[in-house]
């Protein structure tokens, strides 16, 4: 077993899992940092720009989908289920809006990128995507919510998230890690 280090935190992978994770990132900043970028324009390959866990990157979106499996991972361990049966109980707060509307727009997104044969326009809806998830999750709690119909609201909210980025990312033929 190895130790990966990432944001400060150390985690425990095989040597296997290390080189399968680096190939998925590796090869999701060098997609992405090309597909951003309107085909129309010109742009210069910058290593370095390309794999910032920070900025409008593959890994940054890939890290933000494996924070979210975690998330659903820690509260399948914990044995919790996510009940939304009645959603008139639920009052979303300005970013759980936010997300649910960034979300809606993912089908629109897909076809005018098809339209103006424009993958950029999707690696940039996903990073949107993934930068309000990132600010919600720091802004509000998820597994530790009191109220359950808020956590459990939370939790399909996140679900949801990680299933349109691994879409949007997979349109653009990049793999996303569970873990990292």
């Amino acid at each position: 077993m190895s130790v990966i280090s990432v944001s400060g935190q150390e985690r425990d992978f095989t040597d296997t899992e290390k080189e399968e994770i680096f190939r998925k990132i590796g090869l999701g900043a060098l997609k992405y940092f090309i597909l951003k970028v309107d085909p129309r324009k010109n742009m210069t390959f910058n290593p370095e720009e390309s794999i910032d866990f920070n900025g409008n990157t593959g890994p940054f979106i890939q890290y933000t989908y494996a924070r979210i499996k975690s998330v659903l991972r820690k509260a399948q361990q914990a044995g919790i289920r996510q009940n939304i049966h009645d959603l008139s109980v639920i009052s979303p707060v300005a970013k759980e809006l936010d997300l649910i509307k960034l979300l809606r727009r993912f089908s629109g997104t897909v076809s005018e990128a098809a339209s103006e044969y424009s993958p950029a326009l999707i690696a940039n809806y996903c990073y949107d995507l993934a930068r309000e998830y990132n600010q919600f999750y720091h802004e509000y709690t998820i597994l530790g919510e009191s109220e359950t119909s808020k956590r459990d609201f939370r939790l399909v909210l996140s679900r949801l998230t990680s299933e349109v980025l691994s879409r949007g990312m997979w349109l653009l033929g990049i793999e996303m890690p569970e873990r990292m």
